[in-house]
């Protein structure tokens, strides 16, 4: 990830927000795309709505796209958050208390930056938020267990490999407090994408949150409109309010 400013969108606290000392918590947020576009609705809407809450948001533009295979986003990743924790005193946040929050393939880019082993102490997050995430690659394989077209991966990649990228498979004890949210209809990543990895991170101890919805589908962002599962950010929010504070 290069330095240009437009990788990394800092959104700063609105007006009256709430505050509770000198430095603000902070969130960097990963839009979804199917590593092929970032949905433009789950980028400074939700940066919006966190700085509502008293949670200063950057908005990263990962690569995505056949010229972005792995590890370009994720590499992307780990550049974002030693970015952020090296501006935020200038930026009135605290550094110890920056994590991330991503939906769908950004919940797969979250959760990998969040709890995989190669994720270096200075550019793991203090904690996690995971919308609807794709954080077992492994699944999206033929049913025949040949290669197919992988947005992250590529033409020509195994299951082999998309297991080492699927994150109930890799997680580590390291891994920060992660709040997880799916829909149980989601057609595109299935339920069983959170509900794996909320057993894998019970397991190692890690605090975790589930919250299943019934309907909703995918892709919903904040999901004003979505019935029941637009309850997730009134429940994130008292999670984020325990975990981080403001």
């Amino acid at each position: 990830m290069s330095d240009d400013a437009t990788d990394l969108a800092f959104h700063p606290l609105p007006p009256g927000a709430p505050r509770s000392g000198a430095a603000a918590p902070g969130v960097i947020v990963m839009p979804g795309g199917g590593y092929t576009h970032l949905a433009p609705h789950e980028g400074a809407p939700v940066a919006a709505w966190l700085g509502r809450l008293g949670f200063a948001a950057w908005v990263l533009e990962y690569p995505v796209g056949p010229a972005a295979r792995h590890p370009a986003p994720l590499d992307a990743a780990r550049a974002a958050m030693r970015r952020a924790r090296a501006d935020a005193p200038g930026l009135g946040v605290d550094p110890a208390r920056i994590g991330v929050l991503g939906f769908s393939a950004g919940g797969h880019l979250a959760a990998h930056l969040a709890a995989g082993p190669a994720t270096e102490e200075a550019e793991r997050p203090a904690f996690a938020v995971l919308c609807y995430p794709a954080t077992s690659w492994h699944s999206f394989a033929g049913g025949d267990g040949s290669p197919r077209a992988d947005p992250l991966l590529g033409p020509d990649t195994t299951d082999a490999r998309r297991r080492e990228l699927s994150i109930e498979l890799i997680a580590v004890e390291r891994t920060p407090p992660t709040f997880l949210w799916h829909c149980a209809d989601d057609p595109v990543v299935g339920v069983d994408h959170a509900l794996s990895l909320t057993r894998t991170l019970a397991g190692l101890g890690v605090p975790v949150e589930l919250h299943v919805y019934p309907e909703g589908g995918h892709g919903i962002g904040l999901a004003a409109d979505s019935g029941a599962a637009a309850g997730w950010t009134a429940r994130c929010a008292e999670w984020l309010a325990r975990t981080a504070g403001t």
